[in-house]
């Protein structure tokens, strides 16, 4: 049994499954693949988290949270576009793992993935609810009070959950319907108005960044680190910083942590590399471009919105567009809005579109029911059954759970695939340092153990409850992983056929008939 578990998938049969019939269409560049890379970093992290992190977490020093979270990620990025230029193939960090690893964890980071595409995408379409609502304020327009939020959230002040006297956000459920309809239709018309809502956003972005620096104080910059420089806990009990009333920890770090989903796009990109054209060189230029453009404008807005308004005055569910009408320009509220809600309609777009392709790299391999989650349009070349069930959970779980739930739960998630990338890497470089690898991560193994360390580090600064909720998601994983993964695993019934057949172990499977 401990064989099949721990079985790797040889990289021979991840390309050999590129010649079949039922993948999916090269038509990405290294602009649509930055762009979908953009796409899916700028938007609620700027529009939304900036709020919460700074109110909340970090104060002006936001800064440095985002430098911090910015370079674990470049850290990870690296060695993301290692193994994208290995094999550039659907699924990410759960076929790296695979081919590295073995099948469980294999199984662990897919479900991981699953739970941080998932809940992103519940994020992203909760903040573009709150953005629609400011925007549509501006004309007098109100969606019902019943309909336009969660019905609880968290209230940090007591560390408590509240009643909103709501029954769900309307709104959230209306943009994932018409995201999930769009991805549906193909992965080119996808490209295209994501690429346009990029276009949007970016210079609504450099507006913020300009003309908000004429209203920047910089007595508002101060006290810059009210929560401090650290922030860390370990399972619960803080052991660097200051602790919050719900025992949730705060400072820097803390900030980070959460924040962290920011930048989550940019491994988004590589779930993608089975549709671009030149997977081996365009993926790793769309995971490093995409990724430095946005640390950059991440600071430079983070620095202007804390300087125009004071960490603890910051509107957390509109922050920015917000921030213009405290300092007296309440015009340029619904240009940024409006900005923001395309901004967001690109993140959510790409977030809805990695998952499916998650899951059909786990049916591709026999882990869940191929009938569905391998399902390929026949004319669009789309994933379309999960695309559809994904959109039915997002729009479900974005009407009922509040943002700074969703937001903490996904970074976690997130971290940890961050964490099996960079060891896969150091694993590969061992047992594999014969394969091509047409992009390598520099300064291996000191890039990839920094990796390690510090979305290590950042894990331990999130609250002991997305411990809590990650293992229970990770048990629930296990649980359908040994009632159904483990029975239909196309590589065990390989390795079984081979060893029926007296082939010796560790032999080219790339050839052998699953059946």
């Amino acid at each position: 049994m401990m064989e099949y578990l721990f079985a790797k998938k040889p990289l021979s049969l991840l390309l050999e499954e590129m010649k079949g019939e039922n993948r999916l269409r090269r038509v990405l560049g290294p602009i649509q693949l930055t762009s979908l890379g953009v796409g899916a970093i700028i938007g609620t992290g700027i529009f939304v988290l900036t709020g919460v992190a700074a109110h909340d977490k970090a104060g002006p020093a936001l800064i440095v949270s985002f430098c911090v979270a910015g370079l674990a990620c470049v850290f990870a990025a690296l060695c993301y576009a290692e193994f994208a230029s290995m094999a550039p193939v659907a699924g990410s960090a759960y076929t790296y793992a695979y081919a590295t690893l073995g099948e469980l964890f294999a199984w662990i980071i897919g479900w991981d993935l699953v739970l941080e595409y998932t809940v992103a995408s519940s994020a992203v379409a909760h903040g573009w609810s709150h953005y629609f609502q400011n925007f549509i304020s501006i004309f007098g327009v109100a969606i019902p009070k019943a309909l336009g939020a969660a019905p609880f959230d968290f209230n940090p002040a007591t560390g408590h959950l509240v009643v909103t006297g709501t029954w769900f956000d309307l709104p959230a459920i209306v943009i994932t319907a018409l995201v999930a309809t769009i991805l549906v239709i193909g992965i080119q018309e996808s490209a295209r108005f994501n690429t346009t809502m990029v276009g949007i956003k970016v210079a609504v972005v450099l507006f913020v960044i300009v003309v908000g620096s004429f209203y920047v104080k910089p007595a508002n910059w101060f006290p810059f680190a009210p929560y401090g420089y650290t922030g860390v806990s370990f399972f619960g009990k803080t052991i660097l910083g200051l602790t919050g009333k719900g025992g949730e920890p705060l400072g820097v770090l803390a900030g980070a942590a959460m924040i962290f989903f920011a930048y989550i796009g940019f491994d988004s990109v590589s779930t993608h590399a089975e549709e671009a054209i030149k997977p081996k060189r365009d993926v790793p230029i769309g995971i490093i471009t995409s990724l430095i453009v946005c640390t950059v404008l991440y600071i430079l807005v983070s620095a202007v919105l804390t300087g125009m308004v004071r960490y603890d005055q910051i509107n957390i569910d509109a922050p920015v567009s917000d921030a213009f009408r405290q300092v007296g320009l309440p015009w340029a509220q619904g240009l940024i809005a409006l900005g923001a809600l395309a901004g967001i309609t690109s993140v959510l777009l790409v977030m809805m579109l990695s998952q499916p392709r998650v899951f059909l790299a786990m049916a591709r391999d026999g882990l869940v029911p191929t009938s569905f989650f391998g399902a390929v349009h026949p004319k669009f070349r789309t994933p379309y059954k999960s695309t559809i069930l994904t959109g039915f959970v997002v729009a479900s779980m974005a009407a009922l759970v509040p943002l700074r739930v969703l937001a903490e739960l996904v970074n976690i998630g997130t971290l940890l695939a961050f964490v099996i990338v960079c060891t896969a890497v150091l694993i590969m470089r061992h047992t594999n340092p014969e394969a091509e690898r047409p992009f390598r991560c520099p300064f291996s193994p000191v890039v990839p153990s920094l990796g390690i360390a510090l979305c290590l580090l950042l894990m331990f600064s999130l609250p002991t409850e997305n411990w809590a909720r990650l293992f229970v998601w990770l048990t629930i994983g296990l649980a359908i992983y040994f009632c159904y993964g483990r029975h239909h695993s196309v590589l065990a019934k390989i390795r079984a056929k081979e060893n029926a057949a007296g082939a010796a172990p560790g032999a080219d499977l790339s050839a052998a008939d699953p059946a």
